[in-house]
């Protein structure tokens, strides 16, 4: 299946921290988050080891939205979350 990263996406992967590899790695092998509106999530815990916002962060959690249409999946948007995780199904710190 081909993989259509929107312009959106990216920007909101630029601003929130992540970039294309990780959100093409959580497409790949991420874990299914829920989503509203007929749209699909998953979900990827990753090493950081470093600050954002001026704290110092073990790990962050991206989030990437998506819809399938036909034998293409277009992203709608990502999120990432920083923190420490024992597991992915844990609530978000």
């Amino acid at each position: 299946m081909r993989v259509q990263i929107t312009s959106h996406t990216l920007q909101r992967a630029r601003e929130r921290g992540a970039d294309e590899s990780e959100i093409r790695e959580v497409l790949k092998s991420g874990c299914p988050t829920p989503a509203k509106f007929g749209r699909l999530g998953k979900a990827k815990i990753f090493d950081y080891d470093g600050y954002r916002s001026g704290r110092w962060y073990s790990q962050k959690r991206v989030e990437v939205y998506f819809v399938i249409e036909g034998d293409v999946i277009s992203t709608i948007t990502v999120y990432v979350f920083y923190g420490k995780w024992e597991s992915l199904y844990e609530n978000r710190i």
